[in-house]
């Protein structure tokens, strides 16, 4: 099975993403989940600027997030990321945030991407070697 599709990264809930309520913000998530999407890029080959030098950059439309349960100072979390959708300059990721010693599911999100002009700032469909470096083909 191809897995190019997807991402899992690990991260350990430090102090400053822990709020007055001595969980983790609800913004910090947004976070993990940026993190667990440049990585993902990363690992197929296609980061930042290698996307900018096919001439794409991918941007965030809409956030639409569940929060189930918060995570506390010092847990592990898996931050799973899935492009679930694929069609022109549109992309839809499914993301998750779960703790790792149980996999309890904390947080939901549904991420819409739209692909831009990296020159003219306009939506642009992706090129194919995006698509084939994300096992979209």
């Amino acid at each position: 099975m191809d897995f190019r599709d997807r991402h899992t990264l690990r991260i350990r809930v430090v102090p400053e993403d822990i709020d007055e309520l001595e969980h983790v913000n609800n913004t910090v998530y947004l976070r993990y989940i940026e993190q667990a999407v440049k990585a993902h890029a990363e690992r197929v080959g296609m980061g930042f600027a290698v996307l900018k030098g096919l001439g794409v950059i991918p941007v965030v439309r809409r956030h639409v997030i569940t929060y189930h349960r918060p995570a506390l100072l010092a847990e592990e979390l898996e931050v799973s990321t899935r492009i679930t959708a694929f069609s022109g300059f549109r992309a839809t990721r499914h993301n998750e945030v779960r703790r790792a010693g149980d996999q309890a599911l904390l947080v939901e999100a549904e991420t819409d991407w739209v692909w831009l002009d990296a020159e003219r700032g306009r939506p642009k469909n992706v090129p194919q070697a995006v698509l084939e470096a994300f096992g979209l083909l």
